[in-house]
């Protein structure tokens, strides 16, 4: 497409596809039956949807949060391309995800909440649970996304009953669990670049009381962007990456009164790291420049990635009696990363040429690595099940991660490549946490919820230079201390009316809380220094409806909100060297709206649909930062305080990626072939509007709105057993920049490519 049919309005385009695929709404809401009607018997219903957002199965409808589940078909659609985690984003309102280190560290913002700090020891407001264990490190949170039974999205805070890190909310997966019938399915796609998708499990009984579930993944994408310089040491070709994960699990569920769960899993990924270009943006714009072509780069530094991760949890269960449940989740996590990339995203410098493309002031080559990690996690939960109107869940929470993070530069003008400058910064973070929560049926309507939570988080870190770092000066230096240690009580009161059987209101109000932060990237300090900030506070007010339609045919949830964060935990990222400062803003606000949609709008046609606003702001009149180095157009006022010279006020702007429109659709349409076989068509589109890519404005660093879709033509045969599609991600060839480099010119990064391929599925 051409770069200027590439900047229709997005915002348009998607209201038209969402009408598009939303008008038919009207003609079965009058073809919907009569109340007084008998219903079809012949006509398709949606299942009752359930759930676990509150640590015990329910009826989506009758918890009190505004919750967006995702099943394993739609999963299987959104990942045939081989993407990564990040393939969720958009595609749940409210919910953005963006990484400047590509597969290796998503970064999640819910409600515009989240954390654009690129260190390996960032702290973010959005917990992601893997199977009942949070995944505190960002590293973790990338895990390859297969053989997933669900996706459960949980906005607003979580503090009560998911306890580390969770003002903005809760991504929980759960993975399929094994059944005590012999079961599997094997997947293999092929496309565009040499993407290779496959991906299968198998599992049942494996004696009289154990079953098994194993799965395995393997992705792969041949190297598809040329680096077009000559004279590069290495990585003539990029972009292209290796990754594997296998799954393995094995139940006990023997005993009438004792269940066991057990996990063991890893993760290998071997590639380029994300790939940074130099003056992509028209200076002044935030259109991309002309004659911009996403398979060519121009970069004089190595590009480089290696990411391992192993894991292991047990879940178990002893039922007591007197009605009463007793919960214990163990979990291990560990990883092992190097991330090596051309900061600077060009050739040599305006002092050193060649130098290009545009402006370079100097070359940036540096890297981050996490040669020692673990983090130790273990919860008991006690839960009622009482016939009675009043239950309760009860429990304790301990949390124990060791990390060490190294950070280099290298000299790639005139060493070659070598090492010349080394930091490390290490951190014993441990944490407990008691809570308790009550549920009570005050009416046959009305139903009462609460909860409090006690966090007691503390954090023992070092920092130190061990290797000079030139040309920026930082001496050798070191260790320099920090400890924080910090307790909080989050809450949450909530109630649900029945107003009619069909239909719930709730309202809601939360408080959720984040520890402490402790950043030591002194690498790149001339007179090296921590930075610290204060723990994070957020009150969440909440209310909506969610319905059954049209004889079950369709189901609604609408929910509006309103957040105040105190002490909102904020990363001034980059700037005219490559360092990442916290800092606490005074307040930050954020208030909108979201809808999910389901619906047969026929027998062959089911259609979702999801929209979101959120409007966020930081509200603090002293808060400055200092903008990118050079040749961005800087749209904030100038700090008046003439302490901090060259810095800028941030007060009113809007929190970083938080795009104010979130919209997708998704609609598949089956058409009976014989007696077992299925013609289909599935199409999903998903919508972003700007979003800011740093704290401060500039006109190149607002990234554009987004609209990418995709297509799945297939045919089922045998009641599904197999399965053969053509399929298309990103089919309309979007390229825009989703992030930036905050640093001395006008580099950034862009989403993934359009990838058209073929695939085929047996189950057995």
């Amino acid at each position: 497409m051409s770069q200027r049919s590439r900047s229709l309005p997005r915002h348009a385009l998607s209201l038209a596809i969402a009408l598009t695929l939303v008008a038919p709404i009207a003609a079965a809401q009058d073809a919907a039956p009569a109340a007084d009607a008998p219903a079809s018997t012949d006509a398709k219903t949606l299942d009752a949807l359930v759930v676990t957002a509150q640590r015990r199965v329910e009826r989506a409808k009758d918890v009190p949060i505004a919750l967006t589940t995702v099943d394993a078909e739609k999963l299987d659609v959104l990942g045939s391309g081989g993407g990564d985690i990040r393939f969720l984003s958009g595609r749940l309102p409210s919910l953005n995800i963006e990484s400047s280190f590509g597969r290796a560290f998503p970064r999640f913002y819910i409600r515009g909440l989240g954390n654009t700090d690129f260190d390996l020891n960032a702290s973010q407001p959005v917990s992601l649970v893997y199977d009942d264990v949070v995944q505190e490190n960002p590293l973790l949170k990338g895990f390859p996304v297969f053989d997933v039974e669900n996706v459960e999205l949980l906005r607003g805070p979580q503090g009560t009953l998911f306890g580390r890190n969770t003002p903005a909310g809760v991504v929980k997966f759960e993975s399929a669990k094994p059944t005590r019938e012999l079961e599997g399915y094997g997947q293999v796609a092929y496309g565009t670049y040499g993407t290779i998708n496959t991906e299968g499990a198998v599992g049942g009984p494996i004696g009289e009381n154990w079953s098994a579930r194993a799965s395995v993944l393997f992705q792969r994408r041949e190297e598809w962007v040329d680096n077009t310089n000559p004279n590069a040491r290495t990585n003539p070709n990029l972009e292209g990456y290796d990754e594997s994960a296998a799954r393995v699990q094995l139940q006990y569920d023997g005993s009438d009164t004792f269940e066991a769960l057990f996990n063991v899993h890893a993760r290998h990924l071997n590639g380029t790291a994300r790939l940074f270009r130099a003056n992509i943006f028209k200076p002044g714009t935030n259109d991309l420049v002309d004659g911009f072509d996403p398979e060519k780069v121009s970069i004089d530094g190595r590009n480089q990635q290696t990411l391992d991760t192993f894991g292991a949890g047990a879940r178990l269960s002893w039922e007591l009696g007197n009605d009463l449940t007793l919960y214990s989740i163990t979990g291990y996590e560990t990883a092992e990363s190097f991330s090596r990339g051309d900061i600077d995203g060009g050739v040599g410098a305006v002092f050193f040429q060649p130098s290009g493309p545009g402006f370079i002031p100097f070359a940036a080559e540096s890297a981050d690595g996490l040669p020692n990690h673990r983090q130790i996690t273990q919860e008991f939960r006690l839960e009622s099940n009482y016939a009675a109107p009043l239950n309760w869940q009860a429990g304790l929470f301990y949390f124990d991660e060791d990390i060490t993070v190294d950070s280099f530069n290298y000299d790639t003008l005139f060493g070659a490549g070598a090492r010349n400058g080394w930091a490390q910064q290490e951190q014993r973070n441990k944490a407990w946490a008691a809570y308790g929560s009550l549920d009570w049926k005050a009416t046959d309507k009305l139903t009462l919820r609460g909860g409090l939570r006690y966090t007691q988080d503390e954090k023992d870190f070092t920092a130190r230079v061990i290797e000079a770092n030139v040309p920026f000066g930082a001496p050798v230096t070191g260790p320099i201390p920090a400890t924080t240690d910090v307790d909080d009580v989050s809450w949450d009161a909530s109630a649900v009316y029945a107003v009619t059987p069909d239909v719930n209101v709730y309202g809601r109000v939360a408080k959720g809380f984040r520890a402490p932060s402790i950043q030591g990237r002194l690498l790149f300090q001339a007179q090296p220094s921590l930075s610290i900030a204060a723990a994070e506070e957020v009150i969440s007010y909440e209310a909506g409806v969610k319905a059954d339609l049209w004889d079950k045919r369709a189901r609604m949830g609408f929910s509006v909100f309103r957040y105040d964060v105190d002490d909102q935990q904020l990363n001034a990222v980059g700037g005219g060297t490559n360092q990442t400062i916290l800092l606490n803003a005074d307040q930050a606000h954020g208030q909108g709206f979201e809808l999910d949609f389901d619906a047969y709008l026929t027998d062959n046609l089911m259609m979702t649909f999801g929209a979101s606003y959120n409007d966020t702001e930081i509200d603090d009149a002293t808060l400055a930062v200092a903008p990118c180095g050079g040749g961005c157009t800087v749209l904030d006022p100038a700090n008046p305080d003439p302490a901090r010279p060259g810095t800028v006020l941030i007060d009113g702007n809007p929190l970083p990626q938080a795009p104010k429109w979130v919209y997708n659709v998704t609609a598949r349409y089956g058409l009976p072939v014989g007696d077992s076989g299925e013609f289909y068509v599935f199409t999903d589109w998903a919508y972003r509007s700007e979003v800011n890519f740093f704290l401060y404005e500039a006109a190149e660093f607002r990234g554009k709105a987004l609209l990418e879709g995709g297509l799945r033509v297939g045919y089922g045969w045998n009641n599904g057993q197999y399965d053969l599609a053509l399929f298309g991600r990103n089919i309309l060839d979007e390229v825009q920049a989703v992030g930036g480099i905050d640093f001395n010119n006008l580099t950034g990064f862009i989403n993934e490519p359009r990838i058209v391929g073929v695939e085929f599925k047996a189950r057995f």
